[in-house]
């Protein structure tokens, strides 16, 4: 029998040096969305050590969905809900529970811009004031590469498809400003990544 799940060396690498951020705004109890999950190796890794009530894993493919359902049946990961497919060029489907927080890893810079601002526009919908919407992934700063191996990363994405690349950090909280996700914080990551947490501001009195 094939096993549908997947492994993403990179996960190894980061897993920790995301908990310890996560940490600073995911309470005991809270109910998690992650996008584009992936292969599912960092829900089953991060929700019991988070303790969070429940965390959602979605991702459009179906074989990545195999994958996370078969960690999650492999890790015994009862905090961790069954796969759901969700795509941010798409309109978002009614959540249930609503998310306490969101957490999005390595997808931005692997879909097209609409994708970027699909999460943004869902991400300001769902969550309440006070709740935080968390990125990682590579970023330029400033209009820069933040390193040469960033700068090569961004070629071969654009090679494989023109609508994807490493985004620029300040178009990316720009628009997250525009939907009332304000910065909240920047911390340097292992690899030259980035963490990016944004809050959502409480709308403005009329």
């Amino acid at each position: 029998m094939n096993d549908p799940r997947r492994f993403a060396p990179a996960t190894a690498r980061n897993r920790d040096a995301i908990l310890a951020v996560l940490r600073r705004f995911v309470v005991p109890g809270a109910n998690v969305l992650e996008i584009a999950s992936g292969t599912g190796e960092h829900a089953v890794y991060l929700a019991p050590r988070l303790e969070v009530a429940s965390w959602q894993p979605t991702d459009p493919d179906a074989d990545a969905r195999r994958s996370i359902d078969a960690w999650r049946a492999e890790a015994r990961a009862d905090r961790v809900l069954p796969a759901r497919e969700l795509d941010m060029t798409a309109p978002w489907p009614r959540l249930t529970p609503a998310p306490d927080a969101i957490v999005c890893v390595n997808m931005i810079h692997i879909a097209p811009w609409s994708a970027c601002l699909g999460l943004l526009d869902g991400a300001a919908a769902v969550l309440a004031p006070g709740a935080h919407l968390y990125l990682y992934g590579p970023y330029r700063r400033n209009g820069a590469h933040t390193a040469p191996s960033n700068e090569a990363f961004d070629a071969s994405l654009r090679a494989r498809d023109p609508a994807w690349g490493v985004r620029d950090l300040e178009a990316v909280t720009a628009e997250a400003a525009a939907r009332r996700l304000a910065l909240a914080e920047v911390v340097e990551m292992p690899a030259n990544n980035l963490s990016v947490v944004l809050g959502k501001a409480a709308a403005p009195e009329s």
